[in-house]
């Protein structure tokens, strides 16, 4: 990318994306069957970036992010997100502050997963059995399959990539119950998983060929022609629609949604709220 883009133009190119494309219709798809629409949620975006999911996300409440990196912070703002530097391990809000955390593609870039998991519960509202109101909600996407480990993976620093029992232990294991859980990215998939296969320990580009730009501040894609961006938003739009009636058995993706339970760790301790 020319060094003349500016960090707010790579947002609105993630946008259009069909990659980000997909995966907000997938996510859209998801959050529609456990919430409404009435923008009464408390909801934070961890890891938000620049805030490409923020007025997404604001269809259903009050929107605050974090994110580690406080370069993507500045369009985040500018975008108007409520946005704060802190890591995922480390949330700076008080116990029960928030109805849904979104998770976005964020977790597998942490060493301490579980810490990660641990504080999104702790934010999260506790259930009230005697006013039959569930715990709050977790929203989580990541990479699928360790098997389809690439340089993409490297060059996005990710620690690991999901299975979706993986996945499911993982939230169980913090005390949160399974609601959903599938693959997303079915479609793109066998080709995704013989491309990066056949390219494995060859030098060639990976398939979304992305690179990191010091003055976008984040890892990118290369756009794809345009007539391959529609044609691959349209299938992702289709998979989205399949997504709000069944779970997907395969796909370069995961998604799940869960609900804070009154078992599991994480409870300890409270932070500052800001």
């Amino acid at each position: 990318m020319p060094m003349s883009v500016t960090p707010l133009q790579v947002v609105l190119e993630e946008d259009r994306h069909w990659w980000f494309a997909t995966r907000t219709q997938a996510i859209l798809a998801y959050l529609d069957r456990h919430l409404s629409r009435d923008g009464a949620l408390r909801i934070l975006d961890v890891g938000c970036g620049a805030a490409n999911m923020t007025h997404h996300l604001r269809r259903y409440g009050h929107v605050l992010g974090v994110d580690v990196n406080p370069r993507p912070l500045v369009v985040a703002r500018a975008r108007g997100l409520e946005a704060y530097q802190a890591a995922a391990d480390d949330l700076p809000f008080g116990s029960g502050d928030f109805d849904l955390v979104a998770l976005l593609d964020t977790v597998e870039h942490v060493p301490a997963e579980d810490k990660v998991f641990e504080e999104c519960r702790r934010v999260l509202r506790d259930p009230d059995h005697a006013a039959g109101r569930p715990g709050g909600k977790l929203l989580v996407t990541a990479p699928a399959f360790m098997w389809l480990w690439s340089q993409n993976d490297v060059i996005n620093q990710h620690q690991r990539r999901y299975t979706a029992p993986g996945l499911a232990d993982k939230l169980a294991q913090h005390g949160f119950k399974v609601l959903r859980i599938s693959y997303n990215n079915f479609f793109v998939f066998p080709l995704a998983a013989a491309l990066i296969l056949l390219r494995r320990g060859r030098a060639e580009p990976e398939l979304a060929s992305p690179h990191h730009d010091e003055d976008a501040y984040q890892v990118e894609m290369e756009p794809a022609p345009p007539l391959l961006n529609a044609i691959l938003t349209q299938i992702g739009r289709l998979e989205a629609a399949l997504l709000r009636r069944i779970d997907l058995p395969v796909g370069t993706s995961l998604i799940a949604i869960a609900e804070k339970t009154t078992r599991g760790r994480g409870d300890a301790g409270t932070r500052r709220s800001l």
